[in-house]
């Protein structure tokens, strides 16, 4: 029997990276899961692996664009309404851009803000009430080591992620009584195309000597922008031990997944 055998979950985030290992590695361990997106053809991707992995029946896909209230108010609304309730909430959708602090526009900052941190707290405000009909409920949100530790360039994407992860603590003291957890994964050193595609964000002049700070101690099989870096599975299998009974008493904290980056 697997672990998550009738689990209902909604993963945003689902078209690539680690938010697509997630779902997968959900379907795997016999969840129900809505996986949603705004890239039609990475959900596309994302079905046609859950199919190969004959886990395809558990597994729905449609566009979603957690920056855009609207969107989010009616994707979940279909999310509950396709699963028949709501078990858990894994919010893996995010962006990540790179320049010098006082060359940051307003419209970058807030395009960041936006889908990092108000998509997150978007999507939670709206999956609260399914998720609060069950006894035990859980919500993982995606923070970063960047939320705790310095990474240059990126000073707007470091306070969305730390602010997501203030905004998990306060979920997880304020629905405790109910039955809901709430806990933050950190990923870092992690291989995704977001990872892969961060050094074209990063600015011409960058002094690159800083982010020898940025570098894992163990040894991976996978590489990145010159660096050894995990796949994304290793995050996905954080996330399923959080969603199961396995994480039954994890709550209102951070588990940083960065193969020692910042030992």
């Amino acid at each position: 029997m697997n672990r998550l055998d009738g689990q209902r979950i909604l993963v945003t985030g689902a078209a690539s990276g680690i938010g697509q290992s997630t779902a997968l590695r959900l379907l795997a361990e016999g969840a129900s899961v809505v996986g949603v997106d705004i890239i039609a053809d990475g959900l596309a991707t994302t079905q046609a692996r859950a199919d190969e992995a004959a886990t395809g029946d558990r597994f729905t896909a449609y566009e979603l664009n957690v920056a855009d209230e609207q969107s989010v108010i009616a994707g979940v609304r279909r999310a509950v309404e396709t699963l028949g309730g709501l078990d858990s909430l894994v919010n893996a959708a995010g962006i990540l851009r790179a320049a010098h602090t006082h060359q940051t526009s307003t419209e970058l900052w807030n395009q960041i803000i936006a889908v990092n941190l108000t998509g997150t707290f978007l999507v939670v405000r709206e999956a609260l009430p399914a998720l609060l009909e069950n006894q035990r409920s859980t919500i993982v949100n995606f923070s970063s080591t960047s939320a705790s530790f310095a990474h240059p360039y990126m000073g707007a994407y470091a306070a969305s992620k730390g602010g997501v992860q203030a905004f998990t603590h306060s979920l997880a003291l304020e629905y405790a009584g109910q039955g809901l957890r709430a806990v933050c994964v950190a990923p870092g050193s992690i291989k995704t195309g977001l990872t892969d595609a961060t050094g074209g964000y990063i600015p011409q002049d960058a002094n690159w000597k800083l982010f020898t700070r940025l570098m894992p101690i163990l040894p991976t099989t996978e590489t990145s922008s010159g660096a050894g870096m995990a796949d994304p599975s290793a995050v996905a299998g954080v996330v399923a031990m959080l969603v199961s009974e396995d994480g039954a008493f994890i709550t209102g904290t951070e588990i940083r997944i960065d193969g020692g980056t910042h030992a």
